[in-house]
């Protein structure tokens, strides 16, 4: 059974970092695209980065320079490194991977607020 659990999301002051992580079991995501949405409340939700197997990234334009996101194919976790973090950044955070009908956890609450 393919699960998709995300952790490291909380509370932080504006110019502060989270690391999100997304704990992946039943696919491997060494062979599969990954990705990190975000669904800030009453809005859309929308991809904030990407990773195909072969390593490549993109980022949504809000923050690219201040997200990085990675991947640990020993562990089947996927990283989100967020800095400099803005009021706007606030949302629920999802992890994905877009095979069959498509995979989504549960998501993880980001407040940056001071």
């Amino acid at each position: 059974q393919v699960q998709l659990v995300e952790s490291g999301g909380g509370l932080v002051q504006p110019g502060g970092s989270l690391r999100l992580s997304c704990a992946v079991s039943g696919i491997s995501i060494s062979i599969n695209p990954m990705g990190w949405y975000r669904q800030a409340y009453g809005k859309e939700r929308e991809l904030v980065a990407a990773i195909r197997s072969g390593g490549s990234t993109n980022y949504a334009d809000s923050v690219k320079g201040r997200f990085t996101i990675s991947r640990d194919n020993a562990k089947n976790t996927v990283y989100l490194q967020m800095n400099s973090l803005k009021p706007e950044d606030t949302a629920v955070y999802y992890c994905q991977c877009p095979i069959g009908f498509g995979y989504w956890g549960q998501g993880t609450q980001v407040t940056v607020s001071s």
